[in-house]
């Protein structure tokens, strides 16, 4: 009895000593710089919106950030690190809406929902699809009028294969019955310069076309969006269109799964701050990118919705 005692003494001191650690840890956090992870290349929109994001952060939470691109894998490489990551709050990574739709397309190492920890979402990515200035396609309509006519002969670019862009253009393909070319790109430099060498015929960008459509070099034919954004508020959406498809891209900031709620929320609200703070709106401005804020508990309700979901937008469209 004695020992028994002893044993749940020593059980409850343990306990007592494993959450005053986390108490601890949560009211100490931040104490030496964060690191983030952007899963793309240096010098992308994404990498610099992330970089002004971390500055503003660094404002809340009185540390530096320092981002690590690391790119590969569809976007998914730093939800790879976060699988051996300390769950500290001291290794983040961007989360592409990419990484729910990866395990239904091949053999992944992880799973979104459970090896990840929420924290929040700020941004979210528009499509659009554009053919180049000189092309005679004038409009949405005239694009799968020109499909349907020539079977297998509109090419589109995008900047890889089971991306958001590829799977908003087939959902048209789904909608429409028209049937495309699919010609992806390593990334949105290399698509923009075949559409812009008039080496393809159409091609589907994230916000970085954005440059291209004000100069007149190319021109916006729609977006997949579910309203109209304030950068291409003359483009009409595939909603509009009558096609009954848009394609959600929020872009949010996770962690390694078990992280301790008190650093999970100082993360968010420096997230939150971060997005006020004008240097990080006057970049986001020049990309005319959307804000989309979701906090830890919305953000994390999202990742579970958006990994059910993209299971039957995989099976239905055909990219298994």
């Amino acid at each position: 009895m004695q020992r028994r005692i002893l044993a749940l003494s020593a059980l409850a001191t343990a306990m007592g000593m494993a959450i005053g650690s986390a108490h601890a840890q949560g009211d100490s956090f931040p104490n030496k710089p964060i690191t983030l992870i952007v899963p793309y290349g240096p010098g992308g929109v994404t990498d610099v919106i992330a970089r002004a994001l971390g500055l503003g952060m660094g404002k809340t939470l009185g540390q530096t950030v320092v981002v690590e691109n690391k790119a590969g894998a569809a976007g998914a490489m730093g939800v790879v690190d976060m699988l051996t990551a300390k769950a500290d709050g001291y290794r983040l990574t961007l989360a592409p809406v990419g990484i729910f739709r990866q395990p239904y397309i091949q053999k992944v190492s992880y799973d979104p929902v459970r090896d990840l920890t929420y924290i929040a979402s700020f941004m979210t990515y528009d499509f659009i699809l554009t053919v180049p200035a000189n092309s005679p396609i004038q409009t949405l309509q005239d694009y799968v009028a020109w499909a349907k006519k020539h079977p297998g002969e509109m090419d589109y670019g995008t900047p890889g294969k089971f991306t958001a862009n590829h799977v908003a253009m087939a959902l048209l393909e789904k909608k429409t019955g028209i049937t495309l070319n699919h010609a992806p790109f390593k990334g949105d430099a290399d698509a923009i310069n075949a559409l812009s060498g008039n080496h393809i015929k159409s091609a589907i960008f994230a916000n970085s076309i954005l440059p291209m459509v004000q100069s007149g070099k190319v021109r916006a034919l729609a977006t997949a969006a579910d309203k109209r954004p304030a950068a291409f508020a003359e483009v009409p959406t595939f909603l509009e269109a009558g096609y009954g498809f848009d394609v959600p891209s929020p872009l949010g900031i996770a962690g390694p799964k078990g992280m301790p709620q008190e650093v999970v929320q100082k993360l968010d609200a420096a997230i939150k701050a971060a997005m006020d703070d004008p240097a990080f709106r006057q970049v986001i401005a020049n990309y005319g990118i959307r804000t989309d804020y979701r906090d830890h508990k919305a953000y994390a309700a999202f990742a579970k919705q958006a990994f059910a979901q993209e299971k039957d937008i995989v099976q239905g469209i055909g990219l298994e």
